[in-house]
C-alpha cells in the first residue's frame, strides 16, 4: 500500500521530513477494522510528533503520522460487532499505533463511528480528532450538562478559530445555554468564530482582562485554553471567577496551578488519545460520541470545520499542510483526499 512516513525527526523543510513510501498491507484481527482511507486531516499533534519523535523499534521501517480519517471498511477482525465491510466510517485512531497517512489502516472499532451521511469524505475527515477532544472537554472533563436550561454561566475559548475551537464553539452553542466568548486575533478568524455561534469574540493578542471588560464580562466561569496557555496564564488567573473551571489541551513548559488556589479553581487536562492508549473501560465512549455527532451533522446542527482542501495524500501536500499549521495561521481544518 502507499503511505507517507519518515525515519528521523526533521524540520518540515528538510527533504526527508516526510516521504512517499510503500508498506505491506495490514490484516484485521480481533476488534480491528481494516479501513480503506479516502481522506485525512492534519492536526498540531502531527507536527509535534514529526519534530520530536524518530523511528523506534516499534516502527521498524517508517513512522507514519495521521490521526484523522474517513473511509470505507474493507475487512473486520473476528471480534468486531459494530461494523461490517462497506460501512463508511470516521475516526481519529490511537497515537500508540501507526497513523492514518496510508491507503489501508487498522483501527479498533470501539473508537470509530459511522460517518455522517451528509458529508463527503474530506468534510468528514476534518472532524473526528477535534470533535472527540471538544466533546470530552465540555461534557466529560468539565461536566457541562447538555441542554438549554437557562444559565448565566460564561465559557471563554482561547484559540476558538483553530480545529478544536471551531467544533467546541459549535457544540457549546448548539447543545448548551452557556454564553460563549471566543478569541481570535485577525478579522477573518474573528468572523469565522462568530459564524460558528460565539456570542462574543475578543482579541487574544491584547490583554484578556481588558478585552473581557470591554464586552461587559470582566470574569468568566469556565476557561478552555487551546493554545499558548503559558503566555495567557496570568490573565486567565485574573479573569476566571471564584470556583471556576479551567481546562487545557496544549503542553506548557510550566504551569503554576497554585495561583488558582485562592479562587478554588478546578483544573482539567484533556488528551483524546487517553482512552485508546490505556484501553479504558469506557473506550467505547468515543464510538458513541462520534455516532451522536454524526446525527447532529446530518440534522444540520453541526457543520464541518474543513477550511482548505490540500489535494491528494502525498508527502509534498502533507509538507505544505504541516508548514501552515506550524505558522500558526491555519483556520479550521486542512484536509487531503485520495491517492494519486
Amino acid at each position: 500500500m502507499k503511505a507517507v512516513g519518515y525515519q528521523t525527526a526533521h524540520p518540515i523543510d528538510h527533504p526527508e521530513s516526510l516521504l512517499d513510501i510503500t508498506l505491506p498491507d495490514p490484516v484485521a484481527t480481533g476488534h480491528d477494522l481494516l479501513v480503506e482511507v479516502h481522506a485525512v486531516s492534519v492536526n498540531p499533534v502531527d507536527t509535534k510528533v514529526r519534530k520530536s519523535s524518530s523511528r523506534t523499534g516499534d516502527d521498524p521501517d517508517y513512522k507514519v503520522l495521521g490521526w484523522d480519517a474517513s473511509g470505507i471498511v474493507r475487512a473486520v477482525g473476528l471480534e468486531v460487532t459494530l461494523f461490517q465491510p462497506g460501512d463508511r466510517v470516521w475516526y481519529a485512531g490511537s497515537i500508540a499505533r501507526p497513523g492514518t497517512n496510508s491507503e489501508l489502516h487498522l483501527v479498533d472499532e470501539r473508537i470509530v463511528g459511522h460517518a455522517p451521511k451528509s458529508l463527503d469524505f474530506a468534510e468528514a475527515a476534518a472532524l473526528p480528532l477535534t470533535t472527540i477532544t471538544a466533546w470530552e472537554l465540555l461534557f466529560d472533563r468539565l461536566g457541562v450538562a447538555p441542554g438549554k436550561r437557562p444559565t448565566h454561566k460564561t465559557l471563554l475559548i482561547i484559540g476558538a478559530s483553530g480545529g478544536v475551537g471551531s467544533i467546541l464553539t459549535q457544540l457549546a452553542a448548539r447543545l448548551t445555554s452557556l454564553t460563549i466568548i471566543g478569541t481570535a486575533s485577525r478579522p477573518e478568524t474573528q468572523q469565522w468564530v462568530r459564524d460558528l455561534g460565539a456570542h462574543h469574540v475578543i482579541d487574544h493578542s491584547k490583554p484578556l482582562t481588558e478585552e473581557l471588560a470591554r464586552i461587559g464580562h470582566p470574569t468568566v466561569d469556565i476557561v478552555v485554553s487551546l493554545t499558548q496557555t503559558e503566555a495567557h496564564f496570568d490573565q486567565i488567573v485574573e479573569a476566571i471567577a471564584p470556583q471556576g473551571q479551567f481546562a487545557l489541551i496544549d503542553d506548557p513548559v510550566s504551569l503554576d496551578v497554585t495561583k488558582f488556589k485562592r479562587k478554588s479553581v478546578s483544573v482539567h487536562w484533556e488528551l483524546m488519545f487517553t482512552r485508546a492508549l490505556f484501553g479504558t473501560a469506557d473506550m467505547i465512549g468515543q464510538h458513541r460520541l462520534l455516532t451522536e455527532v454524526a446525527k447532529l451533522v446530518d440534522a444540520g446542527l453541526i457543520r464541518t470545520t474543513l477550511d482548505q482542501r490540500f489535494g491528494t495524500i502525498n508527502a509534498e501536500n502533507l509538507k505544505r499542510a504541516h508548514a501552515l499549521i506550524e505558522s500558526g495561521k491555519a483556520r479550521g481544518k486542512l484536509v487531503l483526499e485520495g491517492w494519486a
